[in-house]
């Protein structure tokens, strides 16, 4: 099972948690583009509730993603590190920002979504499945 250990920039959130990932994601979407003020998010999505934080409280930040349904994104009060979000479509889950991960160097993207607003200059492996948009996901 990787290490899900991390936190923010400046140290005032730390997390970990225990589940074995259920995928991961690059989203491609022009709000994760904004929140990340980049071309992507990695997202490492877990079971609901498997994450254990400590430190500073997240601050949310309520938010209608590109599907038109609510996401809500959680990040560090003081250095506004995004750290988790709640997509509404999948109540079961929590998606992971996977920069905030001490050691990233396990994770394998499985699928992109969202490539319909991808960056031009951005490119993607064929051998990782591409969604348009958000593929039918189950929580």
């Amino acid at each position: 099972m990787p290490n899900i250990v991390g936190g923010c920039l400046c140290g005032g959130v730390r997390y970990e948690g225990e589940a074995e990932p259920i995928l991961t994601v690059v989203c491609h979407c022009t709000h994760c583009q904004k929140q990340t003020s980049s071309a992507f998010s990695v997202l490492v999505v877990l079971p609901k509730g498997a994450l254990r934080t400590e430190g500073l409280d997240l601050s949310a930040f309520d938010d209608v993603g590109d599907s038109g349904q609510p996401v809500v994104r959680k990040f560090c009060p003081r250095c506004g590190s995004p750290v988790v979000a709640d997509v509404t479509v999948t109540p079961e889950w929590d998606w992971l920002m996977a920069g905030t991960l001490d050691d990233p160097s396990w994770l394998e993207p499985q699928m992109n979504i969202w490539c319909s607003s991808a960056q031009p200059w951005v490119s993607m492996d064929d051998a990782i499945p591409a969604f348009e948009g958000a593929p039918s996901l189950g929580g």
